[in-house]
């Protein structure tokens, strides 16, 4: 299933998507015993999912897509947004040569995953503008991500039994002011600024997607391929990322993992070509959709 946050003047609820028909199912409509936030809804786990697919049959509750406004399918997230540093071999060298990576070694690949976080209040829908003015230093990068849902939490997770605590997968656009990032020799002010975490534009739910080192990530800006890159050339895999977070803390249902990006971003051109007024940056992965937002 493709699950939505959505709004229209009745308020925000949660939908499934039929992309082919340009419809959603509203399920506070269709099954109005089930939550209408998404972060409740996740929570119910496979029972939620099988009361969405019955009501998603039933026929009820049925809208027109361009009659309401897609959402980030979790609006604030109930913490910080997970995220991996160079997880991509040529962008981890990309970033390496790029004179923007304070944390930067003798070796441009990590021996490690590189944890950092994104603040719950950076977080927009599709088509919602990213606010480059909030960047002092106009330095603002994008970084199209595949990124993990979390469903059954736990601590301790091994890299064997990963998958079973995969609800399903979204696109985080991992926008960062770069010379902010460089500047405090870390990662989280120059990522956490108002507006720098698209989100969307669903979720699809692990079961749509059997194999997900097959998926295909493109990012386009102003109609520009700028980034283009198989899940599969991760360097620390979706099971080791889970196996290294859970070892230390307790995930949740409906925690975010930002599983890196691959290269093609600004910082990686000569000069570099940061996002300015007026750009459009659109990252696409089939399944999940595009999550397209304009440049402010």
């Amino acid at each position: 299933m493709h699950l939505i946050t959505f709004s229209d003047s009745s308020g925000r609820r949660l939908g499934v998507l039929d992309r082919a028909a340009g419809k959603l199912v509203d399920l506070s409509v269709a099954a109005p015993g089930l939550p209408r936030d998404m972060l409740e809804f996740i929570r119910l786990g496979d029972d939620g999912l099988a009361k969405a697919k019955t009501a998603a049959a039933s026929g009820m509750g049925v809208l027109a897509l361009d009659k309401v406004k897609i959402e980030a399918p979790i609006p604030r997230p109930a913490k910080n947004v997970f995220c991996v540093g160079k997880n991509y071999h040529e962008h981890a060298k990309e970033f390496h040569n790029s004179g923007f990576d304070a944390s930067a070694g003798a070796n441009a690949v990590p021996e490690l995953p590189i944890i950092f976080t994104k603040a719950p209040t950076s977080v927009i829908a599709q088509g919602e503008p990213i606010l480059s003015a909030l960047d002092p230093t106009h330095s603002v990068d994008y970084e199209g991500e595949l990124t993990v849902v979390i469903g059954k939490g736990g601590r301790g997770i091994k890299k064997a039994d990963a998958f079973k605590h995969v609800y399903g997968y979204t696109i985080i656009n991992d926008v960062t002011a770069r010379t902010l990032q460089h500047a405090h020799k870390q990662w989280f002010l120059g990522k956490s600024i108002d507006s720098f975490c698209p989100m969307g534009p669903t979720i699809v739910t692990a079961d749509e997607v059997p194999d997900v080192t097959k998926l295909h990530l493109v990012t386009k800006v102003n109609g520009e391929v700028r980034q283009d890159a198989l899940v599969s050339d991760l360097i620390f895999d979706i099971p080791t990322l889970i196996e290294t977070l859970s070892a230390t803390m307790t995930l949740e249902p409906g925690d975010l993992i930002a599983t890196g990006t691959c290269a093609g971003v600004g910082i990686g051109f000569k000069p570099p070509r940061f996002m300015k007024k007026g750009d459009v940056v659109a990252v696409t992965i089939e399944p999940i959709g595009t999550l397209q937002n304009p440049v402010e």
